[in-house]
């Protein structure tokens, strides 16, 4: 583990067993004005986070130790904190579970610095927006057939049983659910709920779609392939 440096500056922890690929990573996000620390296993992965705090953690799939889906989970059962997965295959099964343990977005090896880069700061967007957002307590819930989004609380159910959703699924269900039975294209979501410019993180888009359904079942979101997607209403 490397200490960066302190003050105000946000703080991200990079965890990689690849050193080079470690030391090239934080190398780019202290050129972009970040304090950078770095981690290589998954026990040191959990101590560095609990230690440090950080903002948000770049965090690779395979790890010694134990891998990063339980570096995940364990540093989220800690505290919530942004995480962006590294995987070095193209697998949806892992980029699910890695959503599913609190990941809010994944990148694909190999990738480039400049698009690692453009994630970070879109994702630590996403948490000054949060921060900044008045609180709504006297807003209403949404009730759509049996399906229940409590804003104020931010809780969900779905016929009385309560889905645990992440922050990045929340918003975008709600995103959803605010304009039923309407067609959402994939690039207004980016923009809406992860406040992307471009379209290339439609995939992004897809898989949280995926993790939505297995929470909230199948048949409550649909796709218009080529397009987007419309929340269904019973």
């Amino acid at each position: 583990m490397t200490g960066a440096g302190t003050g105000e500056r946000r703080r991200i922890l990079v965890v990689d067993d690849e050193r080079m690929i470690a030391e090239s990573i934080a190398a780019r996000l202290r050129a972009e004005g970040f304090a950078v620390d770095q981690a290589h296993d998954g026990p040191s992965a959990v101590a560095a986070a609990k230690l440090l705090r950080p903002d948000l953690v770049v965090l690779d799939v395979m790890l010694p130790g134990f891998d990063g889906l339980e570096v995940c989970r364990r540093i989220q059962a800690e505290r919530p904190v942004a995480v962006l997965m590294l995987t070095a295959r193209d697998d949806e099964t892992d980029m699910l579970v890695g959503l599913a343990v609190g990941a809010d977005d994944y990148i694909t090896k190999p990738f480039s610095m400049r698009e690692l880069a453009a994630r970070v700061h879109v994702l630590l967007r996403r948490l000054e927006r949060l921060a900044q957002a008045q609180p709504e307590p006297d807003a209403a819930p949404i009730v759509l057939g049996d399906l229940e989004i409590n804003r104020a609380q931010r809780r969900v159910s779905r016929g009385g049983v309560e889905a645990h959703l992440t922050p990045t699924e929340f918003d975008l269900l709600v995103n959803l659910a605010t304009r039923p039975r309407t067609v959402l294209p994939r690039e207004r979501l980016l923009a809406e709920v992860w406040g992307w410019a471009d379209a290339s993180g439609t995939r992004t888009v897809d898989s949280h779609i995926k993790a939505l359904r297995r929470k909230l079942g199948s048949d409550l979101i649909r796709t218009v392939h080529g397009v987007g997607y419309a929340l269904e209403t019973t």
